[in-house]
């Protein structure tokens, strides 16, 4: 049987945390009609249908089993009961069943460990938790474990760091179905940021306290942001937060997990999206929008972190919101 367009199953299991499936939720499981897309179909999927206790006392209900995870269109798993045992046998039969039918496969947190059991992160690039990333390297050495960043797309399969890097993956793979216009309105409802820059090296514990030079970084972000379509440098950025070049790289990359440039260049192929989707403008134009120098240096860029070019971005999008429209219409 093929999986059920825009089904969405997400797994629940005892002694879960109601923050993932929260998450999952809030993305997948509320009715958008205002948006104008098709919006999933969400279905809390349990081993044994039926009561899941939850941390705190609660008890879930779901009336669906593995059954219907199993041919779901996407399936997510926002962590398992424990990262030194093996999932249920079971479990990884409907894992490795949703893979073959099709099913777009995604983790939160330790959830990349069901993934990892199935065989589903062999030969490919994923992530977990910091705190749980050494151990997936050890237990699943034919994975290979990427513990700095939020998420990994990897296609049919994605993963993602901790909790709230699961609200990340999850407006990413909207944005993959419908567009940057859409996850952003998403983003917006939730109150959150429609993509956040660096990656979880940001939030491993450390002995170097928050302070006013946080603050002072977090401004010149704010300006970069109001600018990027100026010539934007780490000098200027450094005069921004009043500190010398040097002091400033060291703080941004702690506050952020990244470079100046490297953040500046992400953030400005991120604004470019939305011009590629909703105006005809020429590629040389949207790349000086957005303060790339030139189309030249833009597609380069581009291609490096969409895997993709802006031409071909364009193209698929709008063959994409086609076929949405008309899927509405009927």
């Amino acid at each position: 049987m093929a999986p059920v367009a825009r089904t969405v199953a997400v797994l629940a299991y005892p002694g879960m945390s109601v923050f993932e499936t929260g998450i999952v939720t809030e993305v997948f499981g509320l009715p958008r009609p205002e948006l104008g897309v098709p919006w999933y179909d969400l279905r809390l999927c349990a081993e044994r249908p039926g009561p899941v206790p939850v941390i705190g006392g609660a008890t879930l209900h779901s009336p669906y089993g593995l059954d219907v995870l199993a041919e779901a269109a996407t399936v997510i798993v926002p962590g398992v009961c424990d990262v030194h045992t093996t999932p249920s046998a079971q479990l990884v039969a409907a894992l490795r069943h949703a893979h073959r039918a099709g099913a777009r496969l995604m983790s939160i947190c330790s959830g990349a460990f069901a993934l990892a059991a199935a065989g589903l992160l062999d030969g490919r690039r994923a992530t977990t938790h910091w705190r749980y990333a050494d151990l997936l390297a050890r237990r699943y050495p034919a994975v290979t474990v990427d513990p700095d960043v939020l998420y990994v797309d990897d296609g049919d399969v994605l993963t993602s760091a901790g909790s709230a890097a699961g609200l990340d993956l999850c407006v990413h793979v909207v944005r993959r179905d419908h567009g940057a216009a859409v996850a952003n309105a998403v983003a917006r409802r939730l109150v959150t940021a429609p993509h956040r820059d660096g990656g979880q090296a940001q939030f491993i514990e450390a002995p170097v306290p928050a302070g006013a030079d946080d603050d002072r970084v977090a401004g010149s972000i704010a300006w970069a942001l109001a600018h990027l379509a100026e010539p934007v440098t780490v000098a200027r950025l450094a005069r921004q937060a009043h500190m010398s070049p040097r002091t400033y790289l060291r703080h941004f990359a702690r506050a952020t997990g990244t470079s100046p440039i490297r953040w500046l260049v992400d953030q400005r192929i991120r604004a470019s999206l939305a011009l590629l989707e909703t105006t005809d403008a020429p590629v040389a134009q949207i790349a000086a929008a957005v303060g790339f120098e030139t189309a030249v240096t833009y597609r380069h860029h581009f291609t490096r972190a969409m895997r993709t070019s802006p031409s071909a971005y364009r193209r698929a999008f709008r063959a994409h919101d086609q076929a949405a429209t008309a899927s509405v219409d009927r």
